[in-house]
């Protein structure tokens, strides 16, 4: 949220006065990832009397791979503007990849994977990022209106994410001092993102 509406967005209206278009961009990386989680990343059987779920792992590592690359192309994006816009997008992925990839990880054992082998094909497809990083280089002064399109649409992507993965975690938590606790460190995320903000302003 914090890099989302700290950072991406306020620099995307820097460089276009058209606030429509960044918002469309905003919705399209909202939606994808809407698609990515419900369609491509699926995380459990949902059909009554399913067997198998060896093509959940598939469809999970699909997904992910997807995923790393916008994360590689975003992250190149943001520091072709600055390194001041660089980190802290570099904070969120950090901060939204460690708890997917645990994830990401469990659903190709649940899938069936052995534990090697899902190690190894989860690391395969996070390199995937690095890929991002080298095409989105190649790509940056080529590619007209790149980063007008990927910094909002990376914020759509942070905000869905934040959105219907990360709070509502915190509403599921029964515990109430652990739900607090945990509000409060969401809380401690997004003054730390504005403080990165107001330093480099």
């Amino acid at each position: 949220m914090g890099g989302a509406f700290f950072h991406l967005l306020p620099e995307t209206l820097l460089l276009e006065e058209s606030s429509i278009k960044i918002f469309v961009y905003l919705l399209s990386g909202f939606c994808l990832f809407f698609v990515l989680e419900r369609v491509l990343r699926w995380r459990h059987c949902h059909e009554d009397g399913c067997e198998t779920h060896g093509h959940l792992g598939w469809l999970n590592l699909f997904g992910d791979g997807l995923h790393n690359m916008i994360d590689g192309l975003v992250l190149i994006s943001a520091f072709s503007i600055s390194p001041a816009l660089g980190w802290p997008v570099a904070l969120s992925i950090v901060f939204h990849e460690i708890p997917q990839e645990l994830g990401d990880f469990g659903v190709l054992l649940y899938s069936g994977f052995k534990k090697n082998t899902a190690l190894v094909y989860n690391f395969l497809t996070a390199l995937l990022a690095v890929a991002g990083v080298v095409a989105g280089y190649f790509l940056i002064d080529r590619v007209a209106g790149l980063n007008l399109f990927l910094l909002p649409f990376a914020a759509g992507g942070f905000i869905y994410i934040a959105a219907s993965d990360l709070i509502p975690e915190i509403h599921q938590e029964k515990n109430k001092a652990q739900a607090f606790i945990s509000f409060g460190v969401f809380l401690a995320a997004l003054g730390i993102m504005l403080l990165l903000k107001l330093i480099n302003v």
